[in-house]
């Protein structure tokens, strides 16, 4: 069965949400939640999306942005890619770190955006 076509926002604003595979911890130690925030951070200069908020746990994290022009598929590919080499080397592991795609919801009441944040 296909994938469901990602929504997308009038006010180019989103809820993504990742998780680790398997619900595995994607964020063994507080480095690891602080260089995932590195290279949000670092992205966003590239991809020019701008972050609203955020919240990382253990297993998954939540990422309240703005897309840029390059979209919000190809700033979470990157930021996902980078975190995911950086995660695998430092850990002496192989595989996927995340589940899946990312998941993504569309935020475009105020209602919302306010539950979010």
């Amino acid at each position: 069965m296909p994938r469901q076509q990602r929504k997308i926002s009038m006010t180019n604003t989103y809820h993504v949400m990742i998780r680790g595979i398997e619900r595995n911890k994607i964020f063994l130690e507080n480095d690891d939640k602080e260089k995932f925030i590195e290279i949000l951070i670092q992205k966003k200069k590239s991809e020019g999306y701008v972050i609203l908020a955020y919240c990382i746990m253990d297993n998954h994290a939540h990422i309240l942005l703005r897309e840029g022009e390059n979209g919000i598929l190809k700033a979470m590919q990157r930021v996902n890619g980078t975190y995911a080499y950086y995660y695998n080397k430092k850990h002496n592991r192989v595989g996927h770190v995340f589940q899946d795609r990312f998941r993504s919801e569309v935020i475009e009441k105020d209602q919302y955006l306010l539950a979010t944040a």
